[in-house]
């Protein structure tokens, strides 16, 4: 069965309930889908700046009981390799992206996110967008 790790943007979206994202996570599978910390740290970040901080505060952790969570323990090896080879090409990408990115290389889960051209610069990195913009 395909695991799927979900992009910041994407839990965004899911929170927000555009683009038919909890159909796509129907689909698929809630117990097939997951988060890394980061996408936690991300959305937290995000509800700091908000105008409704409270609220954000408890979409998102209503989303995170209900989500698989990955440590990034396991990632800090592939994060520095993926790292030293995108500055090698001279097409680097911010820090806390490359991490998510990394977490799904390292689990072989299939990165589910909007940001399809930035994070395909990750070597071996599986991807899908489930975003629908009319």
């Amino acid at each position: 069965m395909k695991q799927y790790l979900l992009d910041t943007n994407i839990c965004i979206h899911f929170m927000r309930q555009k683009y038919n994202i909890d159909n796509c996570i129907k689909e698929v599978g809630w117990n097939n889908c997951c988060i890394s910390e980061i996408t936690i740290a991300e959305l937290l970040y995000g509800a700091e700046r908000s105008n409704n901080i409270e609220n954000n505060f408890r979409l998102i952790k209503a989303f995170c009981q209900n989500i698989r969570i990955i440590p990034l323990t396991n990632v800090l090896k592939a994060y520095a390799k993926n790292k030293a080879y995108l500055y090698s090409k001279g097409t680097p990408i911010e820090d806390l992206d490359l991490f998510i990115g990394s977490t799904a290389t390292t689990f072989n889960l299939i990165m589910v996110t909007e940001d399809v051209r930035h994070f395909q610069r990750i070597p071996y990195i599986k991807i899908e967008n489930w975003v629908k913009r009319d």
